[in-house]
């Protein structure tokens, strides 16, 4: 647990320090508000839930959304294939910033999930696959399409699967 929020401080960029301070910096100023605001119970009791909700989803929600429209990609599953004589698959696809800056690294995923006939089942497998698989792509430009090749191995389910792929980029 330690070594995950080492890494996430580490990667941190200076847009993400101006959202953290900026809703720290809103927390703040709405408890401030609340506490002026004490002799008006329903305003004071508004802005200090105010304040807690900003703490809370500012930084998450802002985080996420900031990084998807900085880091903005979009991936593309060209073909896969299960091999007959080695326990594997093969997956096959493509890259594309579409981003306004060059990606130092990609980590590209790959993700075999089981399928059943019930789509909440469906939906549940997507957040426990069978078998996940990685790999690093360097330096990709403004508006490059990158083609990779993933091997998803040791892969021994013999039933129904879907992949799915994605990119994290930075």
């Amino acid at each position: 647990m330690e070594t995950k929020i080492t890494a996430f401080i580490e990667n941190l960029i200076i847009y993400d320090y101006i959202l953290f301070g900026s809703a720290f910096i809103f927390f703040i100023l709405f408890i401030i508000i609340g506490i002026l605001l004490r002799k008006k119970t329903f305003l004071a009791i508004f802005f200090i839930l105010s304040a807690f909700s900003i703490l809370l989803l500012a930084p998450t929600l802002g985080y996420v959304k900031l990084h998807q429209y900085l880091f903005k990609n979009t991936t593309t599953l060209t073909s896969q294939k299960k091999l007959e004589f080695t326990q594997a698959v093969v997956v096959l696809g493509n890259v594309v910033n579409e981003s306004k800056s060059n990606f130092e690294s990609c980590e590209i995923t790959a993700k075999a999930h089981k399928v059943s006939k019930n789509e909440l089942k469906n939906y549940i497998f997507q957040f426990k696959p069978i078998k996940k698989m990685s790999i690093l792509e360097y330096d990709i430009r403004i508006g490059e399409k990158r083609s990779f090749k993933i091997i998803v191995e040791p892969f021994t389910y013999s039933k129904d699967y879907n992949i799915s792929i994605g990119a994290k980029c930075k």
